[in-house]
């Protein structure tokens, strides 16, 4: 399985992100930049945490117009898995790969610190290796990680089983205490938390390896199948 880092201006979680793949799964990955217009030879897209852009405008606001983009929304529509990470997944949010938004935090602090979650659906691609329900531990590192969406949209990613992964703790006052959802295929998942940053005891947690670990395992069956 091959890996695409995306890297932004601003960027500072690629090497993180790099290192999880390489040392967790031992699989092909490389850092692409934000000038590349094709990725169609990659078989997952990762866009990693930082400040893209300097986050002017808005998180991720300006990141969503990189020549990248263009292709990254095409392998999504495709199919391929997208995970966006922190500023990964503001930058989802943006180009409307996924509903809603993010607001500051609510208590207009920058947050860094690990965090437990809920795994709420443990029934997609990125989370087959989790239980359902489960705790795990993963750090979060953001001051815009408040997420918001209308009520229709939050009923409609409650239906759907679309809500990944939960906070625990009122951290940031995000909706329904989301921290990261799915589109409605479900090959797209944006998260807050930062996975790649538990995929070890050195760093604190592993919970975050059984995430990547998913994401092989499902590229794995689907390619022996359409083989």
């Amino acid at each position: 399985m091959k890996f695409a880092v995306i890297v932004f201006p601003g960027s500072n979680c690629d090497d993180d992100m790099y290192y999880a793949i390489e040392e967790t799964l031992g699989e092909e990955v490389e850092k692409v930049w934000y000038t590349e217009t094709d990725i169609s030879d990659y078989d997952a897209v990762l866009l990693p945490g930082g400040f893209s852009y300097g986050d002017y405008l808005r998180s991720g606001a300006i990141a969503r117009f990189a020549p990248v983009m263009e292709s990254v929304i095409d392998q999504a529509q495709r199919g391929k898995p997208v995970l966006g990470i922190c500023n990964g997944f503001q930058v989802l949010l943006e180009a409307r790969l996924l509903p809603g938004a993010m607001q500051f935090n609510k208590n207009l602090k920058f947050i860094c610190r690990p965090t437990p979650l809920t795994v709420a659906n443990a029934d997609t691609m990125f989370t087959t290796e989790y239980e359902q329900g489960s705790t795990v531990t993963i750090p979060v590192a953001h001051g815009e990680g408040n997420y918001y969406c209308d009520d229709d949209t939050l009923e409609v990613l409650k239906q759907n089983d679309r809500i990944v992964f939960t906070y625990q703790d009122d951290i940031n006052g995000s909706a329904a205490g989301i921290a990261g959802i799915t589109n409605e295929k479900g090959n797209i998942l944006g998260m807050m938390p930062h996975p790649e940053r538990a995929v070890s005891d050195l760093l604190g947690s592993t919970d975050g390896r059984r995430l990547f670990q998913s994401m092989l395992k499902n590229w794995r069956e689907t390619h022996v199948a359409s083989s």
